[in-house]
């Protein structure tokens, strides 16, 4: 692949996720502000489920959401 493909292919992908995270930004409503306000009231753990590509993504919420200062756990 010569440096030119290789820069045009770099500058293609962050246009792709560019446009795909402002879709999602576009999606963002009330659910979004009853959830982060249930997650921020939370007394005892959160428990965040998943099996497969939903298991691995919610490993990673879970995660966060220590990392965060919310208890929380990931259950297989």
């Amino acid at each position: 692949m010569k440096n030119r493909e290789i820069i045009k292919t770099g500058q293609n992908v962050i246009k792709s996720e560019a446009l795909a995270l402002s879709k999602l930004a576009r999606t963002i409503d009330e659910n979004f502000v009853k959830a982060v306000h249930l997650l921020s009231h939370i007394e005892g753990r959160a428990i965040v489920t998943g099996i497969g590509k939903s298991g691995l993504i919610g490993r990673k919420i879970a995660a966060t959401l220590s990392s965060c200062g919310t208890p929380s756990m990931f259950l297989h």
